[in-house]
Formats: C-alpha cells, sequence, structure tokens
C-alpha cells in the first residue's frame, strides 16, 4: 500500500510520515512568524505578561489605536491580537491566566463602549439623558 502511495504522490520524499511532519512543522513555523515579526499591530512589551485584565485591555486599546496598518476597528484588531495569543498559546496557558486573559476581552469591550458613549450624537449618548 505504502509503495502504491509513493508512486501516486510524485513529491513525496519516500517517507509519508516525514511529509507529515514536515508540513506540521511549516505550520508551527507560520505561526512563529506571524507572532515575531508582524508589524499589523505593534504591541507593547510583554503587553500579555501584565497581571491585570485592565492592564492588558488598555494596552492593547492603545496599540490598536495608534496602528495605522490596520484593517479593521481599533476594536477589532485588539481583540484579534488577543485571541491569537490565547489560541497560540492553547494547552501551556494555566487556567488562572486564561481567566485573566478572558476577562481582558470583557474589558476591551467595556473601554470601546466607553469611548462610543462619549462621542456626540451616539445612540448610548442621547439615552443617557
Amino acid at each position: 500500500m505504502w509503495r502504491r502511495l509513493r508512486q501516486i504522490l510524485p513529491h513525496s520524499s519516500g517517507s509519508l510520515t516525514s511529509d507529515c511532519e514536515e508540513e506540521k512543522s511549516e505550520r508551527q513555523r507560520w505561526s512563529a512568524e506571524v507572532t515575531e515579526h508582524s508589524d499589523a499591530l505593534a504591541l507593547e512589551e510583554d503587553v500579555f505578561k501584565k497581571r491585570s485584565a485592565g492592564q492588558i485591555a488598555a494596552s492593547l486599546k492603545r496599540s490598536a489605536e495608534k496602528s495605522k496598518k490596520r484593517k479593521g476597528t481599533p476594536l477589532q484588531s485588539a481583540m484579534s491580537m488577543l485571541n491569537f495569543y490565547i489560541n497560540r498559546a492553547g494547552t501551556n496557558l494555566s487556567a488562572s491566566r486564561k481567566r485573566t486573559l478572558e476577562k481582558a476581552k470583557d474589558e476591551l469591550r467595556e473601554l470601546f463602549d466607553k469611548e462610543e458613549s462619549k462621542k456626540p450624537g451616539s445612540a448610548q449618548s442621547h439615552s443617557k439623558r
């Protein structure tokens, strides 16, 4: 069976296992490359190591608002970076750290909601009168 597969797959190096491992390591290198070299959002150093969810959210908000390269809104960019970090860390995150980062999502939403409600003419600012 393996011989037949090798004949069908001409790009194969002869070892299906090593091809799969090579493909997996390319995917792993891809996310490491994004983490290290992406300049889509210039984050403050050690932002995800901050102790409180509020500090993490405030830092991400500042970075997202400063960025000129983002494609979406500042909230979308900040949330995207936070989700990317959480997903990338995976099972290496302790339960308490994951709770803090998940709480940072709520804090981010609150920070952006407060900003939106301060704008004149916004629906939220009219409803509070």
